[in-house]
């Protein structure tokens, strides 16, 4: 008997180190883009902020007697004295030491006031990001199959007019009309003054609390799915490999999930991971208008102090939130699409 040696095609093996250098280079390369992007952000953050009306010191010392002397050893402690690049030099050597500064508003770290902000945020944007998409991608998949009918114009239509209505608007109708007009809603926080006992109700009453402006960023941004997903699937059914499907007697419910909309996903991935991140950041007049306790209220109190230590942490934050979606919807792009990953 001769024995057989089983061997690596070396075309095959050759082809795959490529790949794999292909994509750890392309990894590298969207990480090395996203540190210059938040360097950019910390740059331009920085210096934005100063640009803004008002004095943190005059704002601290506008209803108490103060006087120049404490003025002025205001001014050295937060190194406001010294020329804006001097400044600019002090936070960035906090900065490569982990310290955001503190807040001139809080006297607080502000890693501390974020740390305990960014919890009620993600709630409040995850809960928006999860009804955004069932909705979406339903309406969208349901307006596709059904081109040109009805529920197709009622239901784009709809998400359109949604979509373009300022937020704030939106937010504060909704108030006026369920919790000022039919008292169904709280008007403002994420609990009842005072707190309610028990487990179970403390999570009703969050629920409660979380309703309205949850609905409010759903309905400003659903649309956006709904029209990727109808979009994809438009241009996925008259694809060759349905045809076949049908002549293999599957039926049109099962055509569409088990082969169309697989398919058709794929370019809504990149958008989910893109609007993820823009959602933490959007969330900012929502927040304020429902006086809800995250990130997005927590910046619009520092910029009308004006906090700049606080405001440049927020902003690093809610920045980098968006540049690291943007680079994962990349990367699972490449992953989950063949022809990316071979290109």
């Amino acid at each position: 008997m001769v024995d057989v040696a089983l061997t690596t095609d070396p075309v095959v093996e050759l082809t795959g180190r490529r790949r794999a250098l292909g994509t750890a280079r392309f990894i590298l390369t969207k990480i090395g883009g996203a540190l210059v992007s938040l360097l950019l952000v910390v740059v331009l953050g920085f210096f934005l902020f100063r640009a803004l009306p008002g004095n943190p010191v005059r704002t601290l010392s506008r209803d108490v007697n103060t006087s120049l002397e404490q003025i002025e050893k205001l001014r050295a402690e937060w190194h406001l004295d010294k020329p804006l690049f001097t400044q600019f030099l002090y936070y960035l050597r906090d900065l490569l030491h982990g310290d955001f500064g503190t807040s001139l508003k809080y006297k607080q770290p502000v890693g501390e006031l974020i740390a305990g902000r960014i919890g009620p945020t993600l709630l409040l944007t995850g809960t928006a990001l999860i009804l955004a998409l069932l909705l979406g991608l339903w309406l969208g998949t349901r307006a596709a199959w059904r081109h040109g009918s009805r529920f197709d114009q009622l239901s784009t239509g709809t998400s359109l007019v949604l979509w373009s209505v300022p937020t704030f608007w939106l937010g504060l109708i909704m108030l006026v009309v369920f919790s000022v007009t039919l008292d169904l809603f709280p008007t403002a926080g994420m609990t009842t003054p005072g707190g309610v006992d028990g487990v179970l109700p403390s999570i009703v009453d969050v629920v409660h609390h979380l309703a309205l402006p949850a609905v409010t960023l759903t309905a400003v941004t659903y649309a956006q799915y709904l029209m990727v997903m109808r979009s994809s699937l438009l241009e996925e059914m008259n694809a060759d490999y349905l045809t076949t499907a049908r002549a293999k007697g599957l039926t049109d419910d099962q055509v569409r999930r088990r082969h169309a909309v697989p398919n058709a996903l794929l370019p809504t991935v990149t958008i989910i991971f893109l609007h993820a991140g823009l959602l933490v950041s959007g969330a900012v007049t929502v927040e304020t208008v429902f006086s809800w306790p995250g990130l997005g209220l927590l910046t619009y109190v520092a910029i009308g102090f004006p906090d700049y230590p606080l405001l440049q942490g927020t902003m690093i934050v809610l920045a980098g939130t968006v540049v690291v979606m943007n680079v994962l919807a990349d990367v699972v792009y490449r992953f989950i699409d063949p022809r990316v990953r071979t290109s």
